[in-house]
């Protein structure tokens, strides 16, 4: 008979008391300009001036302050010489927001037209 698997002991994470997964990652996507970085960098890895470009000039501290917790969580990984890259988790988690994307470019045509 297979032995248990040991639960992780649940951490508490802002807005749930319960640690699940989907909180955390959604506490960590909801911090300002941390989903606009996972998206800038959906085609191809950006130097940390062209990031902080493509996000409308961001401040640096906040941009290092998102690309650290974004490689922290293994999302984000930064390349000799190349500059920042989604991870192939990251790349997942991109894959994941295209149903959403396609969803709300159908969505602002409707409220538009």
């Amino acid at each position: 008979m297979p032995k248990p698997v040991a639960v992780a002991k649940k951490t508490a994470v802002r807005g749930s008391r319960t640690g699940r997964p989907v909180m955390a990652l959604l506490d960590l996507l909801g911090r300002r300009w941390t989903l606009r970085v996972v998206w800038e960098l959906r085609d191809g890895p950006l130097t940390s001036r062209a990031l902080r470009t493509a996000c409308d000039d961001a401040s640096p501290t906040v941009m290092q302050a998102r690309l650290s917790e974004l490689r922290e969580a293994g999302l984000v990984e930064l390349l000799a010489g190349d500059g920042y890259r989604l991870t192939a988790l990251g790349r997942e988690l991109m894959e994941s927001f295209l149903p959403l994307h396609h969803f709300a470019e159908r969505w602002s045509k409707r409220i538009t037209s």
